[in-house]
């Protein structure tokens, strides 16, 4: 959010700007959200969005970009739990955030604003995540190859971007869940004499 010169922007304003952009894209999508929605819904003009965003993209970059919407577990003591821990969001439905996010999944593709803001939401926050499991494993006396740590986070990634892609409310069951932990994610980070030769 830049502005131009003249008067400050108002705070409160853009906040309320951003919490309308957010509102349309978790209940309408991408497609629905413009100047005239926005400055209807904030019952303000659109040359105050203009002033501080260019364009809808840089505005759906900045509401989404505020999210975190993968959060680094708590320790559990094993690489099986924290990973389990993680992908416990896949279990329940998408929520607002997540919801506004995966409106723009399909479109980030082609424009660089709406990568950023997936960018700032999820994939950092999820490298993160990994990053500090990897670590606590590595404190446990469990060496872990930065390839392989690097190929989980490409598998958690995909799923992640899969919860926001299907068909539904993303929501995994519980069961599911566990197979992933034990037969996909695990095995990519288990130490090499455990692993089983094909």
């Amino acid at each position: 959010m830049t502005g131009t010169p003249g008067r400050p922007l108002s705070a409160e304003l853009s906040e309320q700007l951003l919490a309308v952009a957010v509102e349309i894209l978790a209940e309408e999508g991408w497609g629905r959200l413009n100047s005239d929605r926005v400055a209807a819904r904030a019952h303000a003009g659109k040359a105050g969005i203009y002033r501080r965003w260019p364009t809808m993209a840089a505005l759906a970059h900045a509401a989404v970009g505020r999210f975190r919407l993968v959060a680094t577990p708590e320790g559990t003591g094993s690489m099986r739990g924290d990973l389990r821990a993680l992908a416990d969001r896949w279990t329940t439905p998408l929520d607002r955030e997540e919801r506004a996010a995966a409106s723009i999944v399909g479109a980030a593709r082609y424009d660089s604003q709406l990568r950023a803001g997936l960018e700032e939401a999820l994939v950092q926050p999820l490298a993160q995540a990994v990053t500090a499991i990897g670590e606590r494993a590595e404190a446990r006396g469990e060496q872990i190859d930065a390839d392989r740590l690097a190929l989980l986070y490409s598998v958690l990634e995909a799923f992640w971007w899969q919860r926001f892609t299907a068909a539904g409310d993303g929501a995994m069951l519980a069961e599911q869940v566990e197979r992933v932990v034990d037969e996909v994610l695990c095995p990519l980070v288990e130490p090499e004499d455990l692993r089983v030769a094909v």
